[in-house]
């Protein structure tokens, strides 16, 4: 399943776009902009599924580096800051890593 799938393809570039300049990603404009937020909670999960790359059922730190390129791959890396600061408001019960259920939580909160 491609992101495409979920998602359209121009909201996808108006969000990554948006936040193309080094330590300007936030997370809550960025799942707005992207469509995310207006998604059901299938869909949500559908995306929560395409950014595992590692099909572990968690989004680890290293994945969240690169959740941009999840979306599209000309989207820039996160900084360690940035990741840092995603993994901390999505983890919530402490264990490091993000799951399906705290992703759904993250993208609500937006």
């Amino acid at each position: 399943m491609a992101m495409t799938d979920v998602l359209s393809a121009e909201d996808i570039k108006k969000a990554v776009g948006a936040f193309s300049a080094a330590e300007s990603f936030n997370h809550k404009k960025f799942f707005e902009m992207v469509g995310l937020k207006k998604k059901s909670p299938e869909d949500v999960k559908k995306v929560f599924h395409i950014l595992d790359k590692d099909k572990s059922g968690f989004i680890e730190e290293d994945e969240l580096k690169f959740v941009l390129k999840g979306f599209t791959p000309d989207g820039r890396d996160l900084s360690d800051k940035e990741t840092k600061a995603l993994l901390a408001a999505g983890d919530k019960d402490g264990d490091g890593k993000i799951g399906a259920d705290e992703f759904a939580t993250l993208v609500a909160e937006s």
